[in-house]
């Protein structure tokens, strides 16, 4: 058996060493500790191959097998150290520790096996000198290489020594290392020649061909510059080229361009006069001056805005949202006393479906304004915003320069649709490229790589749209006036669905209230069994449905006169319900309490479970829970133990776990702090919250309860489920004014500003607040002595 050896582990990336060669090692990150290792004559030192590169290195990033290695000198230069070594051995390794700065390996030697005769080998040599003479030949100041080659016995150093210079990859390389058998080494070696040998040899040969056809290209481009002479001699040509040249001039002057862009497009004219048509430089040439003559260079029109046609616009086409379209005409109003420029530019928030994109058609409506809109979802690469320089192969414009030549005008309204979904890879930061874009102070001489010229983008009216401002950068967001859209309420989407989707989906399938009918109590089953959603998109996809089916009803015959749907059909033709919105209970055990939610699609309530065990004083977390709800429960627990009297609960004897279902789903966010300490306030002294009970709200340790986001969709939530009474935080009393008055009038809000006013709402217990505690003990006491 193998006795276990120890050595200092140095991590090499795409080198070669095998026994017997003598190689140079640069290393970079080489401490002071690992240099003392590395000049222990008791420590073996070995090399070991990585699989890949890693900026944390662990077991798995390093392959088995490597080798031992003296090392003959160590030189510090300007970037590390060179070692001189000399490889001794193959060594398998067995285990590695990680310390600081060094790492430490157990090994057990694998030499090779000689399994070749001297005459074997010999022939070998000769074989991969020979091989390695046909590649080299062709190449100049090979023969200093040549001659090393030939100087050199030793098979595993010959084979080390060529390896740094073909393109062997990094599976290659480890399988000459791990190879112990020398006969298999020598020939895998041979093979990996071999195939290179075969592979140079065709890429001459592509050369020689490419030469040959590019001595052709250079004839014929002689003989048509001859051609080109010999017709100017003859005025053949002028007429032809004079037509272009005066086409294009009296474009450049129709354009009115500013002058220093005109003496540009005159400086490229002159440029594509003096090119031979059939260059690639003319195409080049030509396709950017019919950039600049398409692109709108006038100033334009100043139009009057009709603030109360724009009111008319805007209530036609968008039921609800009043504080947003008050938004709006504040901010047309601005515009139309500023009349020179657009102003600030706005950015529209709110969940999938609330219809930010329809506003900014209705706002290019009120302007009279041409409409364009780019989506940036998954846009990753900075040429997309800021276009390629000239000098690319199939450079082209950035879409901003692009939609702006479509638009015709100098000031459409642009829609940047998902601009939160950018992203940011090596090809550059998309969203970094739109800060000049979207600041009004930068913005009126915006370049363009490809135009590589100023362009004035302050008249164009720029909407950005987001579901998220998480992951908008925030510089861009300081660029842009955020307005919020919130979760429509279930009786917003059902005027919505009557007065706009069913009168749209009707004209999309071609028919006419004459041969549909949905009654009111149908609709509103389709708004709550069939949609979960924060917008109105799913609603139209349902209505879509039930409008297809009513098509090929009466596609078929199968129906006279009108197709009236009923509840009681819903089932036939959507299928069963997929909503499954949590309702309020009729009745929670102690421990369980009732809390609100934001999520994506809208609001939701959501049950936090907290139940206690023998045990050691654990605290068990469950449900998918991130970071900062874990860390609301610690706080929870840490805020009711200073709250309770002593020894009333025995929490060293006892665990404590904590449930929210739905493990399924992520969970995160500081809003359930109030619900947590509710729950293990509920648990501890077994008494139980009314179900009909919710509440929002985060907690500090001290016990005050500070403000959360999302209140109107966590309501509209609430009222869904049932919940009669709400405790929410006292500094979010100020955004009851965004709720709609059909939610507050079905339930009791209760403003709660610390831990002590929400034990009163929901245990009735009644407790001395913080700065009393320490001196109030025995009143604690009888308290909850009587509580329970």
């Amino acid at each position: 058996m193998q006795t276990m050896n120890i050595g200092i582990i140095i991590p090499i990336l795409d080198i070669t060493l095998l026994p017997g060669m003598e190689y140079t090692l640069n290393l970079s990150n080489l401490n002071e500790t690992s240099l003392n290792y590395l000049g222990d004559d008791n420590i073996t030192n070995i090399a070991l191959p990585l699989k890949n590169k890693a900026d944390e290195l662990s077991e798995n990033n390093f392959h088995e097998v490597g080798v031992s290695f003296e090392i003959s000198n160590i030189e510090k230069n300007h970037k590390g150290h060179d070692l001189k070594i000399k490889v001794i051995d193959r060594v398998k390794i067995t285990s590695l520790q990680f310390k600081t700065g060094f790492i430490i390996g157990e090994y057990e030697k694998a030499s090779d096996i000689v399994d070749l005769s001297e005459t074997d080998i010999k022939e070998i040599l000769v074989s991969i000198k020979k091989t390695t003479y046909d590649l080299a030949k062709d190449f100049n100041g090979s023969e200093v290489y040549i001659n090393k080659i030939n100087k050199i016995d030793n098979l595993n150093e010959l084979i080390g020594y060529i390896a740094q210079f073909i393109p062997l990859s990094l599976e290659e390389k480890y399988e000459l290392l791990k190879l112990q058998s020398l006969k298999e080494r020598g020939l895998k070696f041979l093979d990996c020649l071999l195939r290179e040998k075969e592979s140079i040899k065709f890429k001459f040969e592509v050369a020689e061909k490419l030469s040959e056809k590019a001595n052709k290209h250079y004839r014929e481009s002689v003989l048509r510059e001859q051609l080109k002479a010999i017709q100017s001699e003859l005025n053949e040509d002028e007429d032809k080229n004079s037509k272009k040249d005066k086409d294009y001039l009296s474009k450049i002057e129709a354009a009115e361009m500013p002058d220093d862009i005109k003496e540009i497009a005159m400086d490229e004219l002159n440029k594509l006069k003096n090119q031979n048509p059939n260059s690639s430089e003319y195409n080049i040439t030509r396709n950017y001056l019919d950039l600049l003559v398409k692109l709108p260079w006038k100033a334009p029109e100043e139009k009057d805005i009709d603030l109360k046609e724009a009111k008319d616009i805007l209530n036609r086409e968008h039921y609800g949202l009043e504080k947003v379209k008050e938004r709006i005409i504040q901010h047309l109003a601005v515009m139309k006393l500023k009349k020179d420029k657009s102003g600030s530019i706005l950015l529209l928030v709110g969940p999938p479906g609330t219809g930010k994109t329809s506003l900014g058609k209705s706002i290019a409506e009120v302007l009279k304004r041409k409409y364009i809109r780019l989506s940036l979802g998954g846009v990753r690469d900075e040429a997309e915003i800021r276009g390629h320089r000239r000098t690319y192969i199939g450079a082209m414009p950035g879409r901003i320069i692009q939609s702006i030549k479509k638009a015709g005008e100098k000031n459409p309204v642009m829609i940047l649709d998902e601009v939160d979904k950018l992203a940011s890879d090596y090809n550059g930061d998309p969203a970094s490229a739109l800060l000049e874009v979207l600041d009004p102070e930068q913005n009126d001489t915006f370049t363009d790589h490809y135009l590589d010229a100023p362009y004035d983008l302050s008249n164009v009216f720029f909407i950005a749209t987001a579901n998220s401002l998480s992951s908008i950068p925030r510089p861009l967001l300081d660029r842009m006036e955020i307005i919020e859209i919130s979760s429509y309420t279930a009786n917003e989407k059902f005027h919505i669905a009557k007065e706009h989707l069913i009168p749209e989906i009707l004209e999309e399938h071609g028919l006419t209230s004459d041969n549909l009918s949905i009654d009111d109590e149908t609709l509103k089953n389709v708004i709550s069994d069939y949609t979960l959603e924060a917008g109105v998109r799913g609603l139209k996809k349902q209505l879509a449905a039930i409008a297809r089916v009513a098509t090929e009803k009466i596609a078929l015959g199968e129906i006279e006169g009108t197709f009236s749907v009923k509840s009681k059909d819903l089932v036939k033709i959507l299928g069963r319900k997929v909503s499954n919105h949590e309702k309020a209970q009729k009745d929670n055990p102690s421990g369980v309490v009732t809390g609100l939610a934001w999520t994506s699609v809208g609001g939701e309530i959501l049950f936090i479970e907290a139940t206690h065990m023998p045990g050691s004083g654990q605290t068990i977390l469950t449900g998918q829970l991130g970071d900062v709800m874990k860390e609301s429960a610690r706080i929870s627990l840490s805020l009711l133990k200073s709250r309770l009297p002593l020894n009333s609960f025995n929490f060293k004897e006892r665990d404590i776990h904590i449930h929210v279902p739905s493990g399924s789903v992520p969970k995160d966010g500081p809003s359930a702090g109030i619900t947590m300490f509710t729950a293990l306030a509920s648990l501890t002294t077994g008494i139980k919250v009314d179900p009909k009970l919710a509440m929002t709200g985060e907690i500090t340790l001290r016990g005050a309860v500070l403000p959360i986001g999302g209140l109107k969709e966590k309501l509209i939530a609430a009222d869904r489920a049932g919940i009669k009474k709400v405790l929410i935080p006292k500094d979010n009393l100020v955004d009851l004014k965004d709720i709609p008055s059909e939610v507050k009038d079905n339930m009791e809000i209760k403003a709660v500003e610390t831990v002590e006013d929400v034990l009163k709402e929901t245990l009735g217990i009644s407790l001395p607040k913080a700065n009393a505690l320490i001196d109030s003990n025995e009143l604690l006491e009888k308290t909850f002595s009587l509580a329970k």
